[in-house]
């Protein structure tokens, strides 16, 4: 059996969220005349906060329009290890490295489950040590490109419980204890599932439940 701790990413190991910084940052380094498209990016958050687009599909809007439809491995590699060795130096919460570490040295394999792209999560999961990533996968096309497109499913709320278990059967991991960490109510159904639940700088939201269900709640912003 094999004893693991889970970590979201975004708000629970870093301080703010990546992903549109994530975009930004591509669109500075490699072609800055797409910043001008950043009122579009604006109108497709205000679809999705009146409910015209699921978080999926801002996703997808949001790539093709900063980041473009294609991009080829050798064009992303510098883009993500720049944006990998920022989001190290000035984006990760203090104690997100003591949990790390502790988990580590009590022999837990250390997964990273996200609704982040795996496109750059994996590079920042990289240095900070964990063992596996679950993250929101892209398309590839036929010529091998990251395409602007999700493969299967955004690793978000009961997917991402649905994506975790499927990893389990896939990598072949009797169960053991499972510590999952979160910021978000979306999460609930992770931290259900979970053995040990732990809120981390919780979401209104999320504090309200974790008092209500037991829950660990920690503060790793110092």
């Amino acid at each position: 059996m094999t004893d693991l701790a889970i970590y979201d990413m975004d708000r629970t190991i870093t301080r703010r969220a990546t992903y549109t910084p994530f975009l930004i940052h591509c669109a500075r380094q490699a072609a800055p005349w797409r910043l001008a498209l950043a009122p579009a990016v604006a109108g497709s958050m205000a679809g999705y906060a009146a409910g015209l687009i699921d978080r999926a599909r801002l996703k997808e809007i949001n790539h093709r329009l900063l980041l473009g439809y294609a991009r080829s491995d050798a064009e992303m590699k510098p883009l993500v290890d720049s944006f990998a060795e920022a989001t190290m130096a000035k984006n990760i919460q203090p104690g997100a490295i003591r949990a790390i570490a502790r988990d580590r040295a009590e022999g837990r394999r250390l997964v990273m489950a996200t609704a982040s792209y795996a496109l750059y999560v994996d590079a920042i999961a990289e240095r900070l040590g964990f063992d596996d990533v679950i993250a929101t996968r892209s398309v590839r096309g036929s010529d091998g490109r990251l395409l602007a497109r999700i493969d299967g499913n955004n690793c978000y709320g009961p997917a991402k419980l649905a994506m975790i278990k499927e990893w389990f059967a896939t990598a072949q991991i009797e169960r053991g204890h499972v510590r999952f960490y979160s910021d978000h109510a979306s999460d609930a159904p992770v931290l259900d599932w979970a053995d040990e639940a732990v809120a981390v700088n919780p979401s209104r939201a999320l504090r309200l439940l974790a008092q209500k269900r037991g829950w660990e709640i920690v503060d790793w912003r110092s």
